[in-house]
């Protein structure tokens, strides 16, 4: 929980992921709504490859995504899941124990999950990018273990590129370091910022292998 070696070693990751960002563009986006097919440049690539036509999200379908990832079911059980560990760890220790405790340790998971949420939203519509994550197609568990890695780190644009979630990790950093502001002493400082940010990435980094690994009925709940 308190390693933030685990966001290097995701960068380095992504960066071993790199020469295959061509194969991983065309797998990602296979799964995107529309089924028709186009030949399309990858950024940063002057291969070619075909794949399904990429849709971007409306202003609609982005308001719906916001509201139930803020506040829908799985906002709410990985709070409390994080409040639990929390609870367990003692910490905040001023906090101390019981049902009381929980439930300050659920409050601040929750109000940094919405803030975090909130964040991204603003951000990724300002820069029209898409965080959504897309399956392999591949098959083979490393194969498959790299792209969820991956997709941590990238974002579709409007017109089914990959570049730099700037949003996913913006709005991470974000809350992470403006929720110091009501932490108790032992909490607050900017190294225990620094760790519950790279916490947050490899949180994102676990539910994306969740997401690529479950069965289809069971991930419909972890969609993001």
């Amino acid at each position: 929980m308190r390693n933030p070696g685990l966001l290097a070693l995701g960068l380095l990751l992504w960066q071993s992921a790199a020469p295959a960002q061509t194969q991983y563009s065309a797998t990602a986006l296979a799964e995107a709504p529309k089924a028709d097919t186009r030949a399309t440049g990858v950024v940063g690539s002057t291969v070619s490859v075909t794949i399904r036509e990429y849709v971007p999200l409306t202003t609609s379908e982005r308001w719906k995504r916001y509201f139930v990832a803020a506040l829908g079911p799985e906002a709410i059980l990985n709070s409390a899941a994080s409040a639990g560990i929390l609870q367990w760890e003692n910490t905040p220790k001023e906090w101390g124990g019981g049902a009381q405790a929980f439930g300050e340790r659920f409050g601040n998971s929750m109000a940094q999950h919405v803030m975090r949420t909130t964040l991204e939203f603003g951000a990724s519509a300002a820069l029209h990018e898409d965080n959504r994550y897309f399956r392999s197609t591949d098959t083979g568990f490393w194969r498959r273990t790299k792209h969820a890695i991956a997709s941590t780190f990238v974002a579709h644009n409007n017109a089914g590129g990959t570049h730099f979630a700037y949003s996913r990790f913006g709005s991470a950093a974000g809350a992470s370091f403006i929720s110091r502001i009501w932490q108790p002493r032992s909490t607050n400082s900017a190294g225990d910022g620094a760790v519950n940010f790279g916490t947050s990435i490899g949180v994102d980094v676990g539910l994306n292998l969740v997401r690529e690994f479950l069965p289809r009925g069971v991930t419909k709940h972890f969609k993001h």
